[in-house]
């Protein structure tokens, strides 16, 4: 339960979709990337820069971003806690 979360240039993800975020440094990472764009399932997010994050979702897709992996692991941890209050707060008055 996490919502559309901002993945960088006005792009947005489900976040129930994501399995991973990871950086892209590593070589088996690279091949990857290199599956995914040979299967069709590789979306480029980055504008042209510099790719720092891979997005994996549950459908085998990998998302390129030229996003930080730990800001936009922030941005899920805070669109999560922003979801959670606003339940809160309908719980409570749905219980008055």
């Amino acid at each position: 339960m996490y919502g559309l979360i901002n993945i960088g240039f006005g792009n947005v993800v489900v976040g129930d979709r994501v399995i991973a975020i990871v950086n892209p440094g590593s070589q088996p990472l690279k091949r990857l990337r290199d599956v995914a764009e040979s299967q069709g399932k590789l979306l480029e997010v980055n504008h042209g820069r510099k790719t720092r994050a891979f997005i994996v979702t549950d459908s085998g897709h990998v998302i390129a971003s030229a996003i930080q992996p730990e800001t936009i692991t922030n941005r899920f941890t805070q669109n999560f806690y922003d979801i959670e209050k606003a339940l809160e707060r309908i719980r409570k008055e749905a219980f008055r």
